[in-house]
């Protein structure tokens, strides 16, 4: 087939260039489109305001006294819930705890280091105190009856469940979260820690630092 020449030819080639350039319109008209009304990338979570966490709780510490958040009203309190029996997390951030314990030296003393039970049927006050005393001299067990250690679960939304296990003692564990939670002398949330979420030294210096700034 012979190619028109002269005019025909000119317009030949412009009819080409128009159709190019509204095939590009149409493209960029869509890739506009497209960035105006595809779903974005969510931006990073900001975490703002007070968490609906809170310290109040009735129970029982590992000597068999009946104590209440009020009883440690002027300490920062670090809090860890979980269970005796449990195989793994609980002795690993127990151990974790006491370590940051002893980095604290004597501004230990400013903190009441709290481990609640949220398996009350097996960890009476004498289970308690056996189990806290193989950790930390400092570290406090607290126990109370189902209801009650609901109740302190609850306040502090930790999630508990009862779960069937054929190979544990008396056939079941306790599954729960796993964190720590620091809060102010006056029961209020601070900051949440996991054991395996910093080293020891991080997480006393973040205790350190409010400390000091508290005595400013």
């Amino acid at each position: 087939m012979t190619e028109p020449s002269g005019p025909g030819r000119l317009r030949s080639v412009r009819r080409i260039a128009w159709l190019a350039a509204a095939a590009l319109a149409v493209t960029f008209g869509t890739l506009a489109w497209w960035r105006a009304n595809a779903p974005q990338e969510p931006p990073p979570v900001v975490i703002t305001g007070e968490a609906d966490v809170r310290s109040e709780f009735s129970l029982t510490d590992h000597s068999g006294r009946p104590v209440t958040e009020a009883d440690f009203a002027g300490r920062w309190q670090v809090v860890f819930f979980g269970f005796t029996n449990c195989p793994d997390i609980c002795p690993t951030t127990l151990a974790y705890i006491a370590s940051v314990l002893d980095l604290l030296g004597d501004r230990a003393e400013r903190v009441a280091p709290l481990f609640i039970t949220v398996d009350p049927a097996r960890d009476t006050a004498p289970v308690m105190a056996a189990f806290v005393a193989a950790f930390h001299p400092r570290l406090i067990g607290l126990t109370g009856t189902e209801a009650q250690v609901a109740g302190a679960a609850q306040n502090f939304r930790v999630y508990t469940e009862k779960m069937a296990d054929a190979a544990a003692p008396d056939g079941y564990l306790m599954a729960h979260a796993g964190y720590i939670y620091l809060m102010t002398p006056e029961g209020r949330f601070e900051a949440v820690f996991r054991e395996n979420g910093q080293p020891p030294e991080a997480m006393a210096e973040e205790i350190v630092m409010r400390i000091e700034k508290e005595e400013r």
